[in-house]
């Protein structure tokens, strides 16, 4: 199967924007810094949790503290993903109990992600709330799932892949919507 790029939706200036938003929207939401921890879904949750920490940072000066998730082994997907799936280290070096946790994402989509990013925290302890950022919401959930932060909301066929792209990562930041080409729709 082959991504073929139907269209941008964000440059890099227009992701950073949205991230600043989400910033800002963080703070005020939860009237400033206290008991809030950052915690960033592998892969591309992690920088924009690192970019979100800094933008607070900036304004509030003060730093949260900021973890890491990696929801592999809570998928429930996990065995047609791959028979050897590759798990990154999970790190929250804190502890969650009491805290208002912001979970960071890149794309919402059906909200399995989430669920089992919510599934592996509870194991880490009981925080007083959790909230979900995500920069992108492209709708089709199939679980009762939503953010309180969305960057932006896109309409998108269940066909077509939305590719959120970090400099840390990617080497570039933009938004990309794709769609997915089988290689027999290409010979037919």
């Amino acid at each position: 199967m082959e991504l073929t790029i139907k269209s941008r939706i964000m440059d890099s200036i227009e992701l950073s924007r949205a991230i600043l938003r989400l910033s800002y929207e963080i703070l005020e939401q939860n009237k400033g810094t206290q008991d809030i921890c950052i915690i960033g879904i592998r892969s591309r949750g992690v920088p924009i949790a690192e970019r979100i920490i800094k933008n607070i940072a900036s304004v509030e000066d003060c730093l949260l503290e900021m973890g890491v998730l990696d929801i592999t082994l809570y998928r429930d997907d996990l065995t047609t993903i791959s028979d050897q799936p590759v798990v990154k280290p999970t790190q929250i070096p804190f502890n969650i109990t009491g805290k208002r946790i912001i979970l960071i994402d890149d794309v919402l989509y059906t909200g399995r992600t989430v669920r089992c990013a919510i599934d592996q925290l509870m194991d880490f302890g009981r925080p007083a709330s959790i909230q979900l950022a995500v920069i992108i919401d492209r709708g089709h959930r199939e679980l009762p799932i939503q953010a309180d932060y969305i960057g932006k909301v896109v309409a998108t066929a269940k066909d077509e892949v939305v590719e959120v792209k970090v400099e840390e990562i990617d080497g570039c930041d933009e938004v990309l919507i794709c769609r997915c080409e089988n290689d027999e729709e290409k010979d037919g």
